[in-house]
C-alpha cells in the first residue's frame, strides 16, 4: 500500500470508528431529556440539558491539557481511552441514577476532549495542503452517518408510543453501548503516521528523557512539565493571533447550534402534541434528516473541494443562508415552550398549525447548514496550522464546548424564539469573521505562487 493510499486507508477508518462511537453518543443525546422526562416522576431527578451543559464545560477545561495527554500517550491510545468513557456514559442510562448520571458527565467531559485533540491530530498527520479539504469531508461525512443509524432504529421502535417504559429505555441503551464499544476497538486498526514536532519541544523532549541522573519517573513527570509548558506558551500565543480571534466568533456559532440541533430540536419536536401519536419517533426520523444534511454536505464539500475555484466562503454562505431558513421556518412552526415543555408536553400553537413534514424539512437544514461551517472550519485550521496542529485544534474545540456549555444552561430557561436570535445574531457575525480570515488566506497563497484551488 502507497504512502497516500495509507494515509487515505487511516482517514476512513478513523470516520468509521467516529461513526460507531457517535451513532451511540448522538442519538443518546438526541434522546437523553425526552428519557428523562419519563423519568421524573421516579427518584431519578437529573436534566439532559444540565448533563450536556456539564459536559460541555468540562470538554472546554479539559482542552488545556488534551494535547500534552496525546502527546505523551499517543493519538491511537488516547482515543481508545476516550471511547471507553463515552461508553460508560451511556451505559449509565440502562440504570440511571442522579450522582452517577452526572458523575458520568464529568469524565466524558475529560474523555471528549483527549479523544477530539487526538482526531484532529490523526486527520491532520494524514493529510497535507492538497487533501486536508478532502479528508475533512470524507471524516465529517463517515462521522455524520452516525445520526442515520441510530435514530432510525429510534424510529421504528418508538413509532406510536407517547411514553417511554423501563424496558424500552434498557433495550435501546444496551444496544448503543455495545455500538460504542465496537467504534472503540475500531482505533486499534488505525496505522501509526508521524507528526511534526517543533524544535524547541523536541529539543527539551529529548535533553529532559535523556538525563540518565533523574529517575524514570521524574523524567516522565519533567517530560509532561516542560511540554505542558511548551503547548501552553503555544496556545495563548494563539490565541491573541487576528485569524484565531475571527475564526473564534465562527466557533462560537456552529457550539450554539450543535445544542440545538443535537438537543433541543429532538426535544422540541418530542413535547408538540399536536404531532399525536407520532411525536416520540419523529425524534428519531428528526436525527435522520439531520444526519442525510450532514452527509450531503460532508460529502459533496468533501469531494469537490479541490476543483473549489472559489475557496471555502461560497460554502460557508450557502450554510449561513440554510440556517437562516431553517431557523425562520422553526420560529413558524414551533410552540416558544416547546423546548421548556414539562412531561405532558404542549399543546400550544406557534404561527401556523404544527407541521410534521415542516419540522423534518428542517432537520435536514440544520444538519446541512452545520456540515457546511465545520468542515470549512477543519479545513481551514489544518491548512493555516499544517506544522502544529495540537494547540489550534484545541482551541477550537475549546471555545466551541464552551459555546455549547452555555447554550445547554440557557436551554433550560429560554424560550425558542430567544434562542433562535442568538443563533441568527452570532451566526451572522461568524459568517464575516470567517469571510475575512479566508481573503487572507487566499491572499497569502497566491503570494507563494500556489494553486489556491488546490486547498
Amino acid at each position: 500500500m502507497s504512502p497516500e493510499s495509507k494515509k487515505l486507508f487511516n482517514i476512513i477508518l478513523l470516520g468509521v470508528s467516529f461513526m460507531f462511537i457517535f451513532t451511540a453518543f448522538q442519538t443518546c443525546g438526541n434522546i437523553a431529556q425526552t428519557v428523562i422526562t419519563n423519568l421524573n416522576n421516579t427518584d431519578f431527578h437529573g436534566s439532559g440539558y444540565t448533563s450536556m451543559s456539564i459536559i460541555y464545560g468540562v470538554f472546554s477545561a479539559s482542552n488545556l491539557i488534551s494535547p500534552s495527554v496525546v502527546t505523551i500517550v499517543g493519538p491511537q491510545l488516547s482515543m481508545v481511552v476516550g471511547g471507553i468513557f463515552y461508553s460508560l456514559y451511556i451505559a449509565v442510562f440502562i440504570q440511571p441514577t442522579t450522582w452517577s448520571f452526572y458523575t458520568a458527565s464529568v469524565f466524558i467531559g475529560i474523555a471528549a476532549a483527549v479523544l477530539w485533540t487526538a482526531q484532529g491530530n490523526c486527520l491532520t498527520v494524514n493529510s497535507d495542503e492538497n487533501t486536508i479539504g478532502r479528508n475533512s469531508g470524507v471524516f465529517w461525512a463517515l462521522l455524520q452517518s452516525s445520526l442515520f443509524f441510530g435514530n432510525l432504529y429510534i424510529y421504528f421502535a418508538w413509532q406510536g408510543k407517547t411514553h417511554i417504559s423501563e424496558s424500552d429505555r434498557r433495550t435501546v441503551f444496551i444496544a448503543l453501548t455495545v455500538i460504542s464499544l465496537v467504534g472503540t476497538v475500531l482505533f486499534f486498526l488505525i496505522r501509526k503516521q508521524e507528526d511534526t514536532k517543533a524544535p524547541r519541544e523536541e529539543d527539551s523532549a529529548n535533553e529532559i528523557l535523556g538525563d540518565s541522573s533523574v529517575g524514570c519517573l521524574n523524567s516522565v513527570i519533567s517530560y509532561i512539565n516542560v511540554h505542558y509548558y511548551v503547548f501552553a506558551e503555544k496556545s495563548i500565543k494563539l490565541s491573541f493571533t487576528k485569524e484565531i480571534l475571527l475564526l473564534s466568533v465562527t466557533t462560537a456559532y456552529t457550539g450554539l447550534e450543535l445544542t440545538f440541533f443535537s438537543g433541543v430540536y429532538g426535544t422540541c419536536i418530542g413535547a408538540v402534541n399536536r404531532f399525536g401519536s407520532e411525536e416520540k419517533s419523529l425524534i428519531g426520523l428528526s436525527g435522520i434528516f439531520i444526519g442525510v444534511g450532514e452527509i450531503l454536505g460532508g460529502g459533496i464539500f468533501g469531494l469537490l473541494s479541490k476543483n473549489n475555484r472559489f475557496g471555502r466562503n461560497p460554502v460557508v454562505m450557502l450554510g449561513i443562508v440554510v440556517h437562516f431558513i431553517a431557523f425562520y421556518l422553526i420560529f413558524f412552526n414551533m410552540p416558544n415552550n416547546a423546548p421548556v415543555a414539562p412531561m405532558e408536553g404542549t399543546n400550544d400553537v406557534a404561527y401556523m398549525i404544527p407541521s410534521k413534514e415542516v419540522a423534518i424539512l428542517c432537520s435536514f437544514l440544520l444538519g446541512l447548514g452545520d456540515s457546511c461551517f465545520n468542515t470549512q472550519l477543519l479545513s481551514i485550521l489544518g491548512f493555516l496550522y499544517s506544522v502544529d496542529s495540537a494547540p489550534a485544534f484545541a482551541i477550537f474545540k475549546f471555545v466551541q464546548s464552551i459555546c455549547a456549555a452555555v447554550a445547554y444552561f440557557y436551554s433550560n430557561y429560554f424560550l425558542l424564539q430567544w434562542q433562535l436570535l442568538i443563533m441568527v445574531v452570532v451566526g451572522f457575525f461568524g459568517t464575516i469573521t470567517f469571510f475575512t480570515v479566508e481573503w487572507e488566506a487566499a491572499a497569502a497563497l497566491a503570494a507563494r505562487s500556489s494553486d489556491y484551488s488546490s486547498i
